[in-house]
């Protein structure tokens, strides 16, 4: 049997599979809290988030995923690279305590997003994770995440205010490129931050200029102009 169109909220708290196509018809939904996105707990395969709506792979997410549903809890497992890519109704996502990383191009194209709750278990967001997510006004990275990747923000043009937790070591180059709005930066750890023009150095932690990281505004700028290209990292 199918699920009632009518329905507009789900909650799932356990288990560690969800059959493709599960939420199939459900037109009318507007939120969801899952264990895990795709098809199974910390799976390898059909991770993208539109799978259970009968996506057969990410590329199918905006035409499956319900125009409805504007909010998602996930609260375990892995966000996987291009988990979300092109779910453009999205609003609100909270990412909950028991994942540990957000890969790349993971909401790439998430027009709508508004707000995104990162959990205190992520390590690491990965390249292009935000790509062009144009109604992001604010972001917290929560003390966990160690690594912010490439393009992680670029062009989210109305995003306002970063703050990176004390736990960030590297940043990778053109983070927050294109983020035209973008006023305030604010390090929790503000010293022996240094910028390079080559990935390989961030990595290593060797070479580049030391660059001071205490005022908001400057940062800002540093972030979306003056150092877009350099990948930051700190010793």
């Amino acid at each position: 049997s199918r699920v009632p169109k009518s329905l507009k909220t789900v909650v799932i708290t356990g288990g560690t599979s969800i059959g493709y196509d599960a939420f199939y018809g459900c037109s009318n939904l507007e939120s969801i809290t899952l264990p895990f996105v795709g098809a199974t707990l910390n799976g390898t395969d059909n991770t993208h988030f539109g799978y259970i709506f009968g996506a057969s792979s990410y590329s199918n997410n905006s035409s499956r995923v319900p125009k409805s549903l504007k909010t998602v809890v996930i609260t375990g497992g892995s966000i996987g690279d291009s988990a979300f890519r092109g779910c453009d109704s999205l609003t609100s996502v909270t990412i909950g305590g028991s994942v540990t990383s957000i890969g790349d191009w993971a909401f790439s194209g998430c027009k709508s997003l508004t707000s995104v709750t990162i959990g205190g278990n992520v390590t690491s967001i990965g390249d292009c994770a935000f790509y062009r997510c144009s109604s992001l006004t604010s972001v917290t990275i929560s003390d966990s995440v160690t690594y912010i990747g490439e393009g992680a923000f670029y062009d989210c043009s109305s995003l306002t205010s970063v703050t990176i937790g004390g736990s960030v070591t590297s940043i990778g180059g053109d983070a927050f490129s294109g983020c035209k709005s973008l006023t305030s930066v604010t390090f929790a750890d503000t010293s022996t931050w240094y910028v390079t023009d080559y990935r390989e150095n961030a990595a290593n932690m060797t070479g580049g200029s030391l660059v001071a990281v205490t005022n908001a505004a400057k940062n800002a700028t540093y972030l979306k102009d003056t150092y877009r290209y350099k990948y930051w990292y700190k010793k």
